[in-house]
Protein backbone atom coordinates (compact mmCIF):
# COMPACT_ATOMS: atom_id res chain seq x y z
CA UNK A 1 0.00 0.00 0.00
CA UNK A 2 1.65 3.35 -1.49
CA UNK A 3 1.22 5.34 2.04
CA UNK A 4 2.33 2.94 3.89
CA UNK A 5 5.53 2.71 2.82
CA UNK A 6 5.83 6.46 2.62
CA UNK A 7 4.82 6.70 6.71
CA UNK A 8 7.05 3.38 7.81
CA UNK A 9 9.88 5.28 5.73
CA UNK A 10 9.31 8.48 7.75
CA UNK A 11 8.87 7.52 11.06
CA UNK A 12 12.11 4.54 10.28
CA UNK A 13 14.21 7.35 10.12
CA UNK A 14 16.44 8.58 13.03
CA UNK A 15 15.04 12.00 13.70
CA UNK A 16 18.21 14.53 14.44
CA UNK A 17 17.18 17.60 16.49
CA UNK A 18 17.59 19.80 13.52
CA UNK A 19 15.66 17.47 11.41
CA UNK A 20 12.38 17.43 13.55
CA UNK A 21 11.45 20.71 11.87
CA UNK A 22 11.95 19.23 8.67
CA UNK A 23 9.57 16.27 9.41
CA UNK A 24 7.50 18.70 10.49
CA UNK A 25 7.00 20.81 7.50
CA UNK A 26 6.26 18.10 5.55
CA UNK A 27 3.59 16.48 7.30
CA UNK A 28 0.66 18.11 5.72
CA UNK A 29 2.81 17.82 1.80
CA UNK A 30 2.98 14.42 2.81
CA UNK A 31 -0.74 14.14 3.41
CA UNK A 32 -1.73 16.13 0.13
CA UNK A 33 0.64 14.17 -2.13
CA UNK A 34 -0.96 11.06 -1.23
CA UNK A 35 -4.58 12.68 -2.04
CA UNK A 36 -3.12 13.85 -5.73
CA UNK A 37 -1.36 10.41 -5.76
CA UNK A 38 -4.40 9.13 -5.19
CA UNK A 39 -3.15 6.47 -3.12
CA UNK A 40 -4.80 5.03 -0.30
CA UNK A 41 -3.95 6.85 2.87
CA UNK A 42 -3.99 6.02 6.55
CA UNK A 43 -3.46 8.19 9.61
CA UNK A 44 0.02 9.31 10.01
CA UNK A 45 1.19 9.19 13.26
CA UNK A 46 4.43 11.24 13.76
CA UNK A 47 5.75 10.49 17.95
CA UNK A 48 1.23 10.37 18.60
CA UNK A 49 0.16 7.97 21.06
CA UNK A 50 -2.54 5.72 19.21
CA UNK A 51 -6.22 7.02 20.20
CA UNK A 52 -8.46 3.89 20.81
CA UNK A 53 -11.48 4.06 19.18
CA UNK A 54 -14.85 2.89 20.94
CA UNK A 55 -15.91 0.77 18.49
CA UNK A 56 -12.87 -1.37 18.79
CA UNK A 57 -14.50 -3.51 21.43
CA UNK A 58 -17.79 -3.44 19.60
CA UNK A 59 -16.27 -4.60 16.62
CA UNK A 60 -14.27 -7.37 18.25
CA UNK A 61 -16.95 -8.85 20.12
CA UNK A 62 -19.03 -9.25 16.89
CA UNK A 63 -16.37 -11.10 15.06
CA UNK A 64 -16.87 -14.87 14.41
CA UNK A 65 -20.47 -14.57 14.58
CA UNK A 66 -21.86 -15.83 11.11
CA UNK A 67 -22.47 -12.18 9.95
CA UNK A 68 -20.89 -9.80 7.27
CA UNK A 69 -19.72 -6.65 9.58
CA UNK A 70 -20.28 -3.27 7.68
CA UNK A 71 -18.44 -0.10 8.79
CA UNK A 72 -19.30 2.97 7.56
CA UNK A 73 -17.87 6.96 7.81
CA UNK A 74 -16.42 9.82 6.30
CA UNK A 75 -12.85 9.47 4.68
CA UNK A 76 -10.04 9.96 6.95
CA UNK A 77 -12.36 9.41 10.26
CA UNK A 78 -10.07 6.27 10.72
CA UNK A 79 -11.72 3.36 9.67
CA UNK A 80 -8.88 1.84 8.20
CA UNK A 81 -6.36 2.24 11.22
CA UNK A 82 -9.31 1.11 13.60
CA UNK A 83 -9.70 -2.32 11.18
CA UNK A 84 -5.68 -2.46 11.17
CA UNK A 85 -5.20 -2.27 14.81
CA UNK A 86 -8.48 -5.13 15.25
CA UNK A 87 -6.29 -7.41 12.89
CA UNK A 88 -2.93 -6.66 14.48
CA UNK A 89 -0.91 -9.68 15.09
CA UNK A 90 -2.90 -11.62 12.87
CA UNK A 91 -1.18 -13.96 9.72
CA UNK A 92 -5.11 -14.85 8.57
CA UNK A 93 -6.16 -11.81 7.64
CA UNK A 94 -6.28 -10.82 3.83
CA UNK A 95 -6.91 -6.92 3.18
CA UNK A 96 -8.60 -5.78 -0.20
CA UNK A 97 -9.20 -2.19 -1.76
CA UNK A 98 -12.09 -2.21 -3.43
CA UNK A 99 -10.44 1.45 -5.86
CA UNK A 100 -7.49 -1.35 -7.06
CA UNK A 101 -9.10 -3.10 -10.74
CA UNK A 102 -7.66 -6.25 -9.54
CA UNK A 103 -10.12 -6.26 -6.29
CA UNK A 104 -12.82 -5.19 -8.99
CA UNK A 105 -11.91 -8.00 -11.06
CA UNK A 106 -11.53 -10.53 -8.71
CA UNK A 107 -15.43 -9.90 -7.26
CA UNK A 108 -17.18 -8.48 -10.72
CA UNK A 109 -15.76 -12.14 -12.35
CA UNK A 110 -15.93 -14.12 -9.67
CA UNK A 111 -18.66 -17.17 -8.34
CA UNK A 112 -18.45 -17.66 -4.51
CA UNK A 113 -16.73 -20.60 -4.81
CA UNK A 114 -13.78 -18.66 -6.63
CA UNK A 115 -14.13 -16.01 -4.13
CA UNK A 116 -13.44 -18.73 -1.53
CA UNK A 117 -10.42 -20.32 -3.01
CA UNK A 118 -8.57 -16.87 -3.08
CA UNK A 119 -9.13 -16.70 0.66
CA UNK A 120 -8.43 -19.63 1.38
CA UNK A 121 -6.19 -20.01 4.44
CA UNK A 122 -7.07 -16.65 6.10
CA UNK A 123 -10.29 -16.53 8.64
CA UNK A 124 -10.68 -12.44 7.69
CA UNK A 125 -11.34 -10.92 4.74
CA UNK A 126 -11.45 -6.80 5.18
CA UNK A 127 -12.42 -5.69 2.10
CA UNK A 128 -11.89 -1.40 1.82
CA UNK A 129 -14.05 0.94 -0.24
CA UNK A 130 -16.69 -1.63 -0.95
CA UNK A 131 -18.87 0.66 -2.81
CA UNK A 132 -16.33 0.68 -5.64
CA UNK A 133 -17.30 -3.04 -6.14
CA UNK A 134 -20.52 -3.73 -8.82
CA UNK A 135 -23.21 -5.29 -7.14
CA UNK A 136 -21.06 -5.69 -4.07
CA UNK A 137 -24.27 -6.87 -1.89
CA UNK A 138 -24.81 -9.57 -3.94
CA UNK A 139 -21.48 -10.69 -4.06
CA UNK A 140 -21.47 -10.58 -0.15
CA UNK A 141 -24.55 -12.39 0.34
CA UNK A 142 -23.14 -15.43 -1.54
CA UNK A 143 -20.54 -15.06 0.74
CA UNK A 144 -22.42 -15.10 3.74
CA UNK A 145 -24.48 -18.24 2.35
CA UNK A 146 -22.18 -20.20 1.54
CA UNK A 147 -21.43 -21.75 4.97
CA UNK A 148 -17.75 -20.39 5.22
CA UNK A 149 -16.61 -19.71 8.47
CA UNK A 150 -14.69 -16.50 6.64
CA UNK A 151 -15.16 -13.32 8.87
CA UNK A 152 -16.25 -10.30 6.27
CA UNK A 153 -15.73 -6.81 7.01
CA UNK A 154 -16.65 -4.30 4.29
CA UNK A 155 -16.06 -0.41 4.43
CA UNK A 156 -17.11 2.39 3.10
CA UNK A 157 -17.02 5.98 2.80
CA UNK A 158 -19.95 6.96 1.09
CA UNK A 159 -23.38 5.41 1.88
CA UNK A 160 -25.38 6.59 -1.31
CA UNK A 161 -23.88 3.20 -2.84
CA UNK A 162 -22.75 0.84 -0.21
CA UNK A 163 -26.10 1.25 1.46
CA UNK A 164 -27.83 0.92 -1.39
CA UNK A 165 -26.01 -2.07 -2.23
CA UNK A 166 -25.93 -4.14 1.11
CA UNK A 167 -29.34 -3.25 2.94
CA UNK A 168 -31.72 -5.50 1.13
CA UNK A 169 -29.65 -8.48 -0.29
CA UNK A 170 -27.69 -8.67 3.41
CA UNK A 171 -31.51 -8.41 5.22
CA UNK A 172 -30.07 -10.63 8.38
CA UNK A 173 -26.61 -11.33 7.69
CA UNK A 174 -24.95 -8.47 8.73
CA UNK A 175 -23.80 -5.81 11.43
CA UNK A 176 -23.57 -2.13 10.45
CA UNK A 177 -21.90 0.39 12.14
CA UNK A 178 -21.29 4.15 11.28
CA UNK A 179 -17.82 5.46 12.56
CA UNK A 180 -17.44 9.53 13.08
CA UNK A 181 -14.09 11.58 13.59
CA UNK A 182 -13.14 11.26 16.96
CA UNK A 183 -15.50 11.82 19.67
CA UNK A 184 -15.26 13.75 23.22
CA UNK A 185 -15.83 10.52 24.98
CA UNK A 186 -12.51 8.82 23.27
CA UNK A 187 -10.63 11.87 24.31
CA UNK A 188 -10.93 11.53 27.73
CA UNK A 189 -10.52 8.54 27.59
CA UNK A 190 -7.27 8.76 26.10
CA UNK A 191 -5.86 11.83 28.19
CA UNK A 192 -8.54 12.50 30.65
CA UNK A 193 -11.26 14.87 31.46
CA UNK A 194 -9.44 17.64 32.97
CA UNK A 195 -7.38 17.65 30.27
CA UNK A 196 -9.86 17.32 27.06
CA UNK A 197 -11.91 20.21 28.93
CA UNK A 198 -9.03 22.54 28.29
CA UNK A 199 -8.79 21.66 24.57
CA UNK A 200 -12.89 22.45 24.24
CA UNK A 201 -12.29 25.88 22.83
CA UNK A 202 -10.11 24.80 20.34
CA UNK A 203 -12.41 21.11 19.91
CA UNK A 204 -15.00 23.52 19.28
CA UNK A 205 -13.29 25.54 16.33
CA UNK A 206 -10.91 22.62 14.54
CA UNK A 207 -13.42 20.01 15.17
CA UNK A 208 -12.04 16.22 15.74
CA UNK A 209 -10.73 14.72 12.66
CA UNK A 210 -8.02 12.53 14.03
CA UNK A 211 -5.52 14.19 11.51
CA UNK A 212 -6.54 17.40 12.41
CA UNK A 213 -6.40 16.42 16.11
CA UNK A 214 -2.91 15.08 16.18
CA UNK A 215 -1.16 17.49 14.04
CA UNK A 216 -0.73 20.52 16.38
CA UNK A 217 -0.20 23.34 14.57
CA UNK A 218 -1.59 22.04 11.24
CA UNK A 219 -5.04 22.38 11.43
CA UNK A 220 -5.68 24.69 8.90
CA UNK A 221 -3.67 23.46 6.27
CA UNK A 222 -5.58 20.06 7.01
CA UNK A 223 -9.04 21.27 6.58
CA UNK A 224 -8.80 23.28 3.80
CA UNK A 225 -7.50 20.06 1.69
CA UNK A 226 -10.42 18.35 3.57
CA UNK A 227 -12.79 20.64 2.48
CA UNK A 228 -11.38 21.55 -1.25
CA UNK A 229 -12.39 18.41 -2.43
CA UNK A 230 -10.92 15.10 -0.94
CA UNK A 231 -13.96 14.91 1.61
CA UNK A 232 -16.54 14.83 -0.74
CA UNK A 233 -14.28 13.06 -3.92
CA UNK A 234 -17.58 9.97 -3.84
CA UNK A 235 -20.46 12.70 -4.98
CA UNK A 236 -17.67 13.86 -7.56
CA UNK A 237 -17.11 10.35 -8.84
CA UNK A 238 -20.54 8.88 -8.68
CA UNK A 239 -22.68 11.65 -9.60
CA UNK A 240 -20.99 13.20 -12.48
CA UNK A 241 -21.59 16.54 -10.51
CA UNK A 242 -20.83 19.12 -13.33
CA UNK A 243 -20.75 22.52 -11.25
CA UNK A 244 -18.61 21.11 -8.13
CA UNK A 245 -18.26 24.91 -7.43
CA UNK A 246 -21.99 25.30 -6.46
CA UNK A 247 -21.35 21.89 -4.30
CA UNK A 248 -18.89 24.12 -2.33
CA UNK A 249 -21.18 27.40 -2.70
CA UNK A 250 -23.98 25.28 -1.35
CA UNK A 251 -21.94 24.18 1.36
CA UNK A 252 -20.97 27.70 2.87
CA UNK A 253 -24.24 28.72 2.63
CA UNK A 254 -25.34 26.16 5.04
CA UNK A 255 -22.42 26.62 7.14
CA UNK A 256 -23.50 30.14 8.03
CA UNK A 257 -27.10 28.61 8.79
CA UNK A 258 -26.22 26.48 11.34
CA UNK A 259 -28.75 26.07 13.94
CA UNK A 260 -31.50 27.88 11.78
CA UNK A 261 -34.16 26.73 9.94
CA UNK A 262 -33.65 25.66 6.23
CA UNK A 263 -35.44 26.28 3.79
CA UNK A 264 -34.42 24.54 0.11
CA UNK A 265 -36.37 27.15 -2.06
CA UNK A 266 -33.69 30.09 -0.09
CA UNK A 267 -30.70 28.06 -0.82
CA UNK A 268 -31.80 27.48 -3.94
CA UNK A 269 -31.85 31.34 -4.43
CA UNK A 270 -29.03 31.89 -3.27
CA UNK A 271 -27.01 29.48 -5.00
CA UNK A 272 -28.41 30.35 -7.94
CA UNK A 273 -29.93 26.96 -8.29
CA UNK A 274 -33.20 25.04 -8.30
CA UNK A 275 -34.96 23.62 -5.32
CA UNK A 276 -34.41 20.31 -6.52
CA UNK A 277 -31.81 20.21 -7.16
CA UNK A 278 -30.81 22.06 -4.25
CA UNK A 279 -32.41 18.93 -1.87
CA UNK A 280 -30.23 16.13 -4.21
CA UNK A 281 -27.12 17.79 -3.38
CA UNK A 282 -27.87 17.71 0.75
CA UNK A 283 -28.80 14.24 -0.04
CA UNK A 284 -25.88 13.13 -1.33
CA UNK A 285 -23.93 15.30 1.47
CA UNK A 286 -25.71 13.73 4.14
CA UNK A 287 -24.81 9.99 2.51
CA UNK A 288 -21.18 10.85 2.61
CA UNK A 289 -21.34 11.81 6.09
CA UNK A 290 -20.61 15.78 5.35
CA UNK A 291 -23.88 16.93 6.83
CA UNK A 292 -27.08 16.00 8.76
CA UNK A 293 -30.58 17.04 9.27
CA UNK A 294 -32.88 17.45 12.69
CA UNK A 295 -36.42 17.31 11.37
CA UNK A 296 -39.01 19.24 13.50
CA UNK A 297 -41.11 17.21 16.01
CA UNK A 298 -44.77 17.73 15.67
CA UNK A 299 -47.66 15.43 17.87
CA UNK A 300 -50.29 17.19 19.54
CA UNK A 301 -50.43 21.07 18.85
CA UNK A 302 -51.93 22.85 15.27
CA UNK A 303 -49.56 25.36 15.55
CA UNK A 304 -46.26 23.27 15.34
CA UNK A 305 -44.24 23.04 12.09
CA UNK A 306 -44.65 19.65 11.15
CA UNK A 307 -42.09 19.58 7.97
CA UNK A 308 -39.41 22.39 8.98
CA UNK A 309 -35.67 20.54 9.37
CA UNK A 310 -31.94 21.99 10.29
CA UNK A 311 -29.02 20.80 9.01
CA UNK A 312 -26.04 20.46 11.23
CA UNK A 313 -22.12 19.53 10.13
CA UNK A 314 -20.70 15.83 11.51
CA UNK A 315 -17.65 18.05 12.20
CA UNK A 316 -17.06 21.73 13.35
CA UNK A 317 -13.71 21.73 11.56
CA UNK A 318 -15.26 21.40 8.49
CA UNK A 319 -17.90 23.47 9.04
CA UNK A 320 -15.60 26.81 9.91
CA UNK A 321 -12.87 26.01 7.28
CA UNK A 322 -15.73 26.15 5.18
CA UNK A 323 -16.26 29.91 6.57
CA UNK A 324 -12.50 30.25 6.84
CA UNK A 325 -13.72 31.43 10.28
CA UNK A 326 -10.97 30.08 12.65
CA UNK A 327 -11.60 32.79 15.37
CA UNK A 328 -11.18 31.59 19.12
CA UNK A 329 -14.92 31.23 20.69
CA UNK A 330 -14.62 34.08 23.15
CA UNK A 331 -14.93 36.28 20.58
CA UNK A 332 -17.01 34.38 17.86
CA UNK A 333 -20.32 36.70 16.60
CA UNK A 334 -21.82 32.43 15.74
CA UNK A 335 -20.49 30.79 19.13
CA UNK A 336 -23.91 30.32 20.31
CA UNK A 337 -24.72 28.04 16.97
CA UNK A 338 -20.96 26.38 16.64
CA UNK A 339 -21.99 25.37 20.12
CA UNK A 340 -24.88 23.80 19.18
CA UNK A 341 -23.71 22.08 16.39
CA UNK A 342 -20.74 20.68 18.18
CA UNK A 343 -23.16 19.60 21.43
CA UNK A 344 -25.64 17.69 19.02
CA UNK A 345 -22.81 16.20 17.02
CA UNK A 346 -21.16 14.80 20.04
CA UNK A 347 -24.09 13.68 21.52
CA UNK A 348 -25.24 11.77 18.13
CA UNK A 349 -21.68 9.81 18.60
CA UNK A 350 -22.49 9.05 22.23
CA UNK A 351 -25.73 7.50 21.56
CA UNK A 352 -24.26 5.70 18.55
CA UNK A 353 -21.35 4.29 20.65
CA UNK A 354 -23.79 3.66 23.44
CA UNK A 355 -25.72 1.78 21.65
CA UNK A 356 -28.29 3.91 22.67
CA UNK A 357 -31.38 3.88 19.90
CA UNK A 358 -33.11 7.65 19.94
CA UNK A 359 -34.77 9.51 17.60
CA UNK A 360 -33.68 13.58 16.87
CA UNK A 361 -35.88 16.47 16.66
CA UNK A 362 -36.13 20.16 17.32
CA UNK A 363 -39.51 21.73 18.19
CA UNK A 364 -40.65 24.91 17.39
CA UNK A 365 -44.04 26.20 17.02
CA UNK A 366 -45.21 29.44 14.35
CA UNK A 367 -45.34 31.20 17.70
CA UNK A 368 -41.38 31.07 17.96
CA UNK A 369 -41.34 29.05 20.29
CA UNK A 370 -38.44 26.70 20.06
CA UNK A 371 -36.41 23.64 21.90
CA UNK A 372 -33.06 23.18 20.69
CA UNK A 373 -33.19 19.42 20.40
CA UNK A 374 -35.39 16.34 21.41
CA UNK A 375 -34.55 13.22 21.96
CA UNK A 376 -37.50 10.59 21.89
CA UNK A 377 -37.08 6.78 23.15
CA UNK A 378 -38.77 3.87 24.92
CA UNK A 379 -41.94 6.04 25.02
CA UNK A 380 -40.34 9.34 26.62
CA UNK A 381 -38.91 12.62 25.48
CA UNK A 382 -35.96 14.35 26.61
CA UNK A 383 -35.43 18.18 26.06
CA UNK A 384 -32.41 19.95 26.19
CA UNK A 385 -31.63 23.72 25.40
CA UNK A 386 -27.65 24.29 24.53
CA UNK A 387 -26.32 27.50 25.93
CA UNK A 388 -22.60 28.59 25.64
CA UNK A 389 -22.81 30.82 28.34
CA UNK A 390 -23.32 28.16 31.97
CA UNK A 391 -25.09 31.49 33.24
CA UNK A 392 -28.31 31.56 30.58
CA UNK A 393 -31.32 30.63 31.82
CA UNK A 394 -33.98 28.56 30.52
CA UNK A 395 -37.28 26.48 31.10
CA UNK A 396 -39.82 24.63 28.86
CA UNK A 397 -42.01 26.63 27.39
CA UNK A 398 -45.76 26.56 28.94
CA UNK A 399 -46.96 25.65 25.33
CA UNK A 400 -44.60 23.03 25.34
CA UNK A 401 -44.75 21.41 29.01
CA UNK A 402 -48.86 21.76 28.93
CA UNK A 403 -48.47 19.61 25.92
CA UNK A 404 -46.14 17.21 26.35
CA UNK A 405 -46.15 17.23 30.64
CA UNK A 406 -43.58 14.10 31.16
CA UNK A 407 -40.73 15.77 29.35
CA UNK A 408 -37.16 15.49 31.47
CA UNK A 409 -35.42 18.84 30.23
CA UNK A 410 -31.76 19.68 30.78
CA UNK A 411 -29.80 22.85 30.37
CA UNK A 412 -26.55 21.64 28.25
CA UNK A 413 -23.04 24.25 28.91
CA UNK A 414 -19.55 23.77 28.86
CA UNK A 415 -19.92 23.77 32.87
CA UNK A 416 -22.12 19.96 32.23
CA UNK A 417 -20.64 18.79 28.88
CA UNK A 418 -18.98 15.86 30.05
CA UNK A 419 -21.99 14.66 31.86
CA UNK A 420 -24.04 14.74 29.13
CA UNK A 421 -21.25 12.98 26.47
CA UNK A 422 -20.31 10.67 27.99
CA UNK A 423 -21.37 6.91 28.55
CA UNK A 424 -20.33 5.03 31.84
CA UNK A 425 -20.83 1.89 28.83
CA UNK A 426 -17.55 3.05 27.87
CA UNK A 427 -15.74 2.33 30.86
CA UNK A 428 -14.53 5.73 30.81
CA UNK A 429 -12.94 7.76 34.01
CA UNK A 430 -13.13 11.55 34.62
Amino acid sequence: MPCLGIVETLRATPLQKNEQNRINSIKVMTFLDLIQKKSYFCIIRFNHTMIKRFLHKILNDKLFKGKIIILTGARQVGKTTLLRQIVQGRDDCLWLNGDELQTQNLFNNGSADRLLSEFEGHRIVVLDEAQRIRDIGLRLKLLADSGSDIQMIATGSSSFDLANQVNEPLTGRKWEFQMFPLSFGEMVAHHGKLKEMRMLPKRIVYGYYPEVVMNDGNEKEILKLLTDAYLYKDILAWENIRHPDKLQTLLRALAYQVGSQVSFNELAQMCSMDAKTVERYIVLLEQCYIIFRLPSYARNLRHELKSSRKIYFYDNGIRNSLIADFTAPEIRQDIGALWENFVIAERMKSNEYGRRWVNRYFWRTKQQQEIDYLEESDGRLHAFEIKWNPKSKARLTKTFANAYPDTDFLVVTPDNIADFLISRDYGVEG
